[in-house]
Order: structure tokens, then sequence, then C-alpha cells
């Protein structure tokens, strides 16, 4: 059974990520680090699930067993991790979270020293070690040699003052009326700190974790709700947050969702015009809309294009030496302050922009209209390889012939296929989704 998912291992908890197989692959993980230790530490944070506590305490277990000291940090955000890791000279970083999915699942991210996350041919390494029971019996340690852990509570302040300083310092956000909805995730502190120390007037909601109710109709796969209280409250715009905060949703004035690729290009044409932008270039996903595409070529910028998942876009803009990148889901990569998505520190620069711009959001972050895309998900019951579907093919070249775009593949972690289509004409596009769904519901 394959472990590593789209982003770590995740699954319900207790079921597929159960104690032992946590410390299983705890243990397999510090055998694999050890190989390159300088200071024999791991860091370890995590969100607001309740199975977060039991998942620790099992990561602790297995990483002390082969010689691991552990440092944890609690509730933080994703990218917190990713920062502090490196900022605290730490071997690897560790963060307990199932990002968007509801309190049930939780997940596993790995980071190495630089906080970078782990590149396939690195988990692929961990995974062989996970299934090797003799490894993990032999490379055991005992007596002085068996690590130890401690917690540290006060660490959050050098992830504000990180975050902080990539906004303008000649800007402030004193007269902005803010609606903040941190999801009752990890950002649950540090969001509302953050953008009240830089003067916003910040209404912050679900900011009340429980160990349920991370994600619960709130944060950014729920923005409607931030939209009806920014047209309550007439603030200048909402921001929304997922359960670790590496995804952003932003809501203008109107109390309207900003489309993600909507944001990345205009925010690439912000770091055009600041002089920041590096490679002339944006790198989004397979997933992003041609307009996006369109709309940078048409202000000599380029856009490349990634596997779905943040890691793969991060893992292309080093290869091309870009700076900016993200996905249409709302994972923004500004590569000069993060090392990975980071809802709070792209919210600092949709405002910048906002302010630089002198204008409202819903002006600003409407620089092109979308071509029509319609994106289909389906429960299978099995993932056969999309090439040994017989009939695919056949069915997509005509659909083809009509300027359509197309993209099939499955959940890197659900038990799902996802189909989109994009094309500058509506009627088309939704024609052609109704006869390819009827096609896989057919054979799949």
């Amino acid at each position: 059974m394959k472990l590593f998912g789209t982003d770590g291992v995740r699954g319900l908890a207790g079921e597929f990520l159960d104690v032992i197989t946590v410390m299983k692959l705890a243990k397999a993980a510090g055998i694999y680090f050890r190989k390159h230790s300088t200071t024999k530490r791991i860091l370890v944070g995590k969100d607001t699930r309740r199975s977060g506590y039991m998942i620790e305490n099992a990561l602790v277990s297995g990483l002390t067993s082969v010689g691991y000291d552990v440092i944890q940090i609690g509730p933080m955000p994703t990218p917190a991790i990713a920062y502090l890791t490196e900022s605290m000279r730490c071997d690897a970083g560790i963060m307990i979270s199932a990002s968007h999915n509801s309190y049930e699942d939780n997940g596993i991210k790995f980071f190495d020293n630089h906080g970078d996350k782990l590149g396939s041919s690195c988990e692929a390494a961990i995974e062989k070690i996970f299934y090797d029971s003799d490894t993990l019996i032999s490379e055991q340690v005992t007596g002085k040699n068996i690590g130890a852990s401690k917690r540290i509570d006060d660490v959050i302040g050098r992830y504000i003052v990180s975050i902080k300083s990539s906004f303008p310092k000649d800007l402030s956000l004193f007269g902005m009326r803010i609606v903040l909805d941190c999801a009752n995730g990890a950002a649950y502190k540090v969001a509302p700190t953050i953008l009240e120390e830089l003067g916003a007037d910040v209404i912050t909601i679900n900011n009340k974790p429980n160990g349920y109710n991370i994600n619960e109709s709130c944060g950014a796969l729920h923005p409607n709700q931030v939209g009806k209280i920014v047209k309550e409250y007439r603030a200048d715009i909402g921001i929304a947050l997922d359960g670790d905060a590496d995804r952003l949703v932003v809501v203008d004035e109107n109390g309207d969702v900003i489309d993600g690729d909507k944001l990345l290009g205009a925010l690439c044409l912000f770091l055009k015009n600041e002089g920041t932008l590096k490679g002339d270039a944006c790198v989004a996903t397979v997933m992003s809309n041609q307009a996006l595409e369109d709309f940078l070529n048409a202000n000599g910028l380029n856009l490349f294009r990634s596997n779905v998942g943040d890691k793969n876009v991060l893992e292309l803009m080093k290869k091309d030496g870009i700076n900016f990148g993200g996905e249409q889901s709302g994972h923004v990569i500004f590569s000069d302050v993060a090392k990975t998505g980071d809802g709070l520190a792209s919210a600092l620069q949709v405002l910048a922009l906002i302010l630089r711009s002198g204008k409202k959001a819903s002006e600003v972050l409407n620089p092109f209209e979308l071509y029509p895309q319609i994106l289909t998900n389906l429960k299978v019951t099995e993932k056969i390889p999309l090439d040994k579907i017989e009939g695919l093919e056949d069915i997509l070249i005509p659909i083809r012939k009509k300027g359509i775009r197309d993209l099939i593949r499955y959940s890197g972690t659900e038990n799902k296929i996802r189909l989109l289509l994009e094309g500058k004409n509506k009627n088309d596009v939704e024609e052609s989704m109704q006869e390819l769904v009827r096609f896989i519901k057919k054979v799949l």
C-alpha cells in the first residue's frame, strides 16, 4: 500500500493513521533523516484536530526511539513549520494536519532542514524503510542514545516577525477593515495578531477551535460566510484561511469571492511593476484557466504549468529561477518570503497590492475574465490507469476539436476521478462534460 499522496501522508485518524502506523512512519523518517543529521533535532507542529494529540505522541515515541530529540511547538500554520525548521537549525520538520479536510482525517507532512517539502524520491526512501521490518528493529537505539522531547510555547513570535517583515515598511493597514476567517485552525492566534500589529481593524471569526470544528462550514472552503460579514460591517476585504493556513481565499468589498487564477494574475503583475518578479513568469498548475496564461502573455509574462500540488509548483519555480507561483485553489507561493504556500504572507501581499493601487479590491483583483471551465469529481471503486481505459481517447478527440482543453486525473487523497474541461464557448463545454461524465460512469 502506498503511504504518500499529493501532500504527505493523509487519512482517517485512528484507522489508516493509527498509532502503530504513525510510530513506524516516525521511525522510518528518523532513520532516513539521521543519515544526513547535523543537530539530531526534529521540529513537530500541528493544527487543532483532536487526533493531533494521539499522532503527536506517536511521532515523538517513534522519533526518540531512533535517537532524535523532538521539539514540540503546538498549533502553528504549516508554513510556520517550514520557516522554523530552518530557523531553529533542525534536521527536519513535521506538520500534523489534513489541511482543508474535516476533523476526522489527519495527516503528516515532512520538511527537510531547509524547510522545503520532501521530493518524491525522499518520500519513496522513507516508504521503503517503513516496510522494512528488520531495519526498523535494528536501527532502534538504547541507553543514553534514546532521544528526548520538550515543548516550546514562545516560537510564535519568530514567525510573526518573519511574516510582518514581508510587508512593505512604507505601508500601513491603519484605516483598513478586514474580516478574517481562521477556520478554527492552526492560525487562530497568529493571524489576527499579525494584522492587528500592522494597524488593521480586524473582525475575526472562527477562531475558537474545539478539536472538531476545524474547516466546519468555515474558512477557505466556505468563503461565503466571510462575504456576508464583509457586507454587514462594510469591510474593505475578507481573508479566509484553511485549517493549516497554507491556503488563502480573498473576498472583495462587495462580498464576492475572488477567483484563484485572477488573484495569481493580479499578484504576478504587481510583482512585475514592483520590480521584484524573477524570471518574468509565474508557475501555476495544469488546473489553471487558460485566460490566466493569455493575460500574462499580454503583459509580457509567461506561465509555466506543473502537476497539481504546491510542492510541484515550487519544484518548477526553483528549476526555472522563478519566485512566484501558486494553485487555483488558493496556495500562493512567494519564495522570497516563504518556503511553501503561506496564507498569511500571501494576504499581506494582496493588501500591499490594494494599497499601492489606491483602488478597491473588486477593481484591482479582477484583471481579466475567465474562460468557461467545469470541474466534476466522481467517486470510483478502482483507479484504473487512464491509458488503460478503453474508449477514453476516442471520446476526447471530438471534444478537443472544439477547442476545449481537458484534464483528467485521479485524486491523490481520495477515491475520486477529477474531470476538467475548459473552452471559450460555454455551451460546448457543458455538453462535452455531460458526454464525458456519462462515459466515465459507464466504464468506472
